[in-house]
């Protein structure tokens, strides 16, 4: 537990003031990008301060003048603050669209264009999602989904959502398979308590949608890379 608390004690000591400098300055320049690396610096270095090491593994370059779809499983709270200041460039994310209700927080994921997404299984929910990606991405944002939709209790690769497919196979961007594993055990889905360790990223070649015959194939080729990034037994 004393890790969670040093990085909350650290998310709360940075992030307010990182907000009321940064918030302000946003909304006059109409320019998220100094904000934005504050939070990347903020999110690293709580994880840092909480005993958290991350491994990074990128096993092609990536084009810097690319915009990508990121799609990485999902095991722990501890996922978003590892891996998005791994990514470079500005990074958009699906989250669930409670998440924006969080006082402060919420705010700076609507000016981030954070991608609202409802559980509620309408086909309107979904196209909604998928239409605000699409600007994203034109305005030159990268995007990161979850691709499982939400934590796998047991560590375990689970199905995908095929909104993200939707979307590249409508964009034609090209799909970065993310693996990550370790930090499972650092912070349980249902628990608040952190435990320092080790988190491992793996970040796959590019996978183009035009190479793929439909949306399963490439839904396929991407749950196969995810795969073979991580340990035998989260291989479902």
């Amino acid at each position: 537990m004393f890790a969670s608390l040093k990085l909350l004690l650290v998310y709360v000591v940075l992030a307010i003031p990182a907000a009321a400098v940064g918030i302000p300055i946003t909304l006059v320049s109409g320019d998220i990008t100094m904000l934005y690396g504050w939070a990347m610096w903020i999110l690293h270095a709580g994880l840092k301060f909480a005993g958290i090491q991350i491994v990074a593994t990128r096993r092609e370059p990536l084009d810097p003048a690319q915009r990508y779809i990121y799609l990485a499983n999902h095991i722990s709270n501890l996922d978003p603050p590892v891996l998005l200041p791994l990514v470079p460039g500005r990074l958009s994310v699906f989250i669930k669209r409670s998440l924006l209700r969080i006082p402060v927080i919420g705010y700076g994921m609507k000016l981030g264009d954070f991608i609202p997404v409802d559980r509620d299984g309408r086909l309107e929910s979904a196209k909604e999602s998928v239409e605000k990606a699409v600007r994203v991405l034109e305005s030159g944002v990268n995007i990161l989904s979850f691709v499982e939709g939400t934590r796998s209790r047991d560590g375990r690769l689970q199905a995908f959502k095929k909104g993200p497919f939707y979307l590249a196979m409508e964009t034609g961007a090209p799909v970065v398979p993310v693996s990550i594993y370790g930090t499972e055990s650092m912070m349980r889905k249902g628990s608040v308590k952190i435990r320092p360790g080790k988190a491992h990223v793996v970040f796959h070649p590019a996978l183009w949608p035009q190479d793929f015959a439909d949306r399963d194939a490439l839904m396929a080729a991407v749950r196969e890379a995810i795969a073979s990034g991580l340990p035998e037994w989260m291989r479902a």
